[in-house]
């Protein structure tokens, strides 16, 4: 019998660890200790269609953020919360992140390359979401003093991301890399490991 879905085993388990990563933010952790970063590189790195690329890590990270802010901070807003106030810059970094990591990892996986994007998805995610938060909003004059004080008060949440790009990446890929080393059927024949 034909499989009228065409389901790949490949792309069902880079799905499944993509949302089993996302839901891993429901887990108390320190400020922008995140799989978001891990998230774009892991769907940069091993999804052949490019579109895949993007759709699975963003949708993936909006149903976590409607779970986040419905259920976990429900108390701060007055009605279902479809996206929050920095949404619109989160999901631009997360956007130049999986861009990044298409150039960077599509081709080759080496302990370099995910290291050199762990940290470059850290600062992506901190220049752009800082930016957001001093243009969009009141906490910071609109001057470069301003945008000055605003990646300073930053850097506390930027510890936080690289110590969560530190922990997710070796996890992702390496749960990834033991799975297609163990079953063949998840294998690509594109992508070298060095």
């Amino acid at each position: 019998m034909k499989n009228k879905f065409n389901l790949n085993p490949r792309i069902l388990v880079l799905v499944l660890i993509i949302l089993i990563a996302a839901l891993s933010r429901l887990i108390p952790h320190m400020h922008n200790f995140s799989p978001i970063g891990a998230i774009c590189l892991f769907g940069a790195a091993f999804f052949k269609s490019k579109w895949k690329s993007f759709v699975v890590p963003l949708l993936a990270t909006w149903i976590s953020d409607l779970y986040i802010n419905n259920v976990i901070y429900a108390k701060y807003f007055t009605s279902f919360t479809w996206f929050h106030s920095g949404a619109l810059w989160s999901f631009s970094s997360y956007i130049v992140i999986i861009l990044f990591g298409s150039y960077l990892l599509s081709k080759k996986l080496s302990l370099l390359n995910l290291g050199v994007g762990s940290v470059g998805a850290g600062l992506i995610f901190f220049i752009i979401s800082n930016f957001g938060v001093w243009i969009s909003g009141l906490m910071y004059e609109k001057s470069l003093l301003g945008l000055i004080n605003c990646y300073i008060a930053g850097i506390p949440f930027l510890k936080g991301t690289l110590l969560g790009n530190a922990f997710y990446v070796p996890l992702l890929f390496g749960t990834f890399y033991l799975m297609e080393s163990r079953f063949k059927v998840l294998s690509e024949k594109d992508l070298a490991y060095s």
